[in-house]
């Protein structure tokens, strides 16, 4: 994507403000700024790529239809406000699908490469945590997937999801105790 260099060096809300005014280039400069940021989080909440590309193409289409949703005077930065939009969408977008019990292309990896078990068990343990993060309530997974993948901030965090940042510290503990009991069971108890 060609990018013009006076646009990639402006901020969020100069590009908003040209966007508002129909430049595709700042468009472009936006969403090549922060759409690998907004598919990570997609993907950790959907567990599927095709579905995270489709999400995040559909959040940015919806701000260049109307992008006036976004207004900067109201104290939020693009990326919180944006996080919201994303974040909903993968919420809506769970609703409606079944949950797998691998990720995406883990049957594919068993099928394919029956030799390498260091690997595959690598590959199942990390199947199994995602499966258990997945499992948990949608706020629990949410607090997660921002403060340990997205490496946010807690105070930004708690921006996104609407809360305190006691109270997104609090999900984040029950999150972490869930897990690490889930964890425990099935070690122990080979339950899942």
């Amino acid at each position: 994507m060609n990018i013009d260099i006076k646009l990639s060096h402006l901020d969020d809300v100069s590009l908003i403000c040209q966007i508002q005014k129909g430049s595709h280039e700042a468009f472009a400069a936006l969403v090549c700024r922060h759409s690998n940021r907004f598919y990570r989080i997609t993907y950790r909440l959907v567990s599927n790529k095709d579905d995270a590309e489709d999400i995040v193409q559909e959040a940015f289409l919806k701000l260049w239809g109307r992008p006036k949703l976004w207004d900067p005077n109201k104290r939020a930065k693009f990326t919180t406000w944006f996080y919201k939009v994303i974040i909903n969408q993968c919420f809506d977008h769970n609703k409606k699908k079944k949950p797998s019990d691998l990720p995406e292309g883990m049957e594919e990896f068993v099928d394919k490469n029956p030799g390498q078990d260091a690997l595959l068990d690598a590959h199942q343990k990390q199947a199994i945590l995602e499966r258990f993060i997945r499992e948990l309530p949608e706020r629990q997974q949410l607090a997660l997937n921002l403060c340990f993948y997205e490496g946010l901030s807690n105070n930004e965090a708690a921006e996104i999801v609407g809360v305190k940042v006691k109270a997104l510290q609090s999900l984040l503990m029950r999150a972490k105790t869930a897990l690490k009991d889930k964890v425990e069971r099935y070690l122990y108890g080979g339950l899942i």
